[in-house]
């Protein structure tokens, strides 16, 4: 029960927490509107990001985040439109190495954009990804 009230006011009375603030603002700037990723899948890839740097993720780590995600939400083409050819080619290199390796950082954020179906149906068709 403390759990809940404590989210409760965590999302509501409190406001949001600044890992949630930065990335909402580094998904606006990825040309993906916060709004269009459910609040669930936001504290996910915060809680991924904390995994990651264990001592706080550095500020310049949203963006890079917020990059990929968006590609993987958008496709190659919306993607390229919004942020440019070279963000594409490198939002496709950390996808690829992603596959490569089979997990790490990218590969969790690619996973998870999978498993909350909102993965661009043309980056799982190129990338042969599924879940399993």
């Amino acid at each position: 029960m403390a759990g809940r009230r404590s989210s409760l006011g965590f999302l509501g009375m409190f406001g949001r927490s600044g890992d949630l603030r930065q990335l909402d603002a580094a998904l606006r700037g990825a040309d993906l509107h916060p709004a269009l990723v459910p609040e669930g899948v936001k504290l996910t890839i915060v809680n991924l990001m904390k995994d990651h740097w264990p001592e706080e993720p550095p500020q310049q780590a949203y963006p890079q985040v917020a990059s990929l995600f968006s590609y993987c939400i958008a496709g190659p083409e919306t993607f390229e439109r919004s942020q440019g050819q070279q963000q594409r080619l490198e939002a496709e290199r950390r996808i690829e190495a992603a596959l490569e390796t089979g997990d790490g950082f990218d590969a969790r954020i690619v996973l998870m954009a999978l498993h909350a179906k909102l993965i661009n149906a043309e980056v799982v068709e190129r990338y042969g990804l599924s879940v399993g």
